[in-house]
């Protein structure tokens, strides 16, 4: 496996939605170091109060598959009414539940599987923002 190439910085504003918080803390700081603007959410639920309040465009979602509340694909079906610019990065540590015939999403979507490190989510969140994401 080759090593991933450096991660480009942005100015673009990204929305996580994760439910652990380490996960969520992780997520925020290594991507703020990268020069995004970075908005959390803990639930789907919380996720779509702030984005009735927040003005701004958002240019990435970055969500959970799984959660409590609104899953990830539910999320994206709720907001793609309202702000159907919005990117969508998908992240899971269940890939066989996340992808392929049996699974929630589609193997055409944006997907990263957990862990990843600070580097891989940066270059993903770049890959995406830039259209060159496979």
């Amino acid at each position: 496996m080759s090593p991933l190439p450096p991660a480009a910085s942005g100015t673009e504003t990204l929305l996580i939605v994760e439910n652990e918080a380490a996960i969520r803390n992780l997520l925020q700081m290594a991507l703020r170091k990268n020069g995004y603007t970075v908005l959390t959410a803990e639930s789907g639920r919380e996720a779509l109060d702030l984005l009735e309040k927040h003005t701004g465009p958002i240019h990435l979602l970055i969500t959970d598959v799984m959660m409590p509340d609104i899953d990830g694909p539910e999320l994206v079906r709720r907001l793609s009414a309202t702000r159907p610019d919005i990117q969508t990065l998908f992240m899971s540590g269940y890939m066989d539940d996340a992808l392929g015939e049996q699974g929630v999403l589609p193997a055409t979507v944006n997907f990263i599987q957990k862990p990843f490190s600070p580097r891989a989510i940066a270059q993903k969140v770049r890959e995406i923002l830039d259209g060159t994401s496979s």
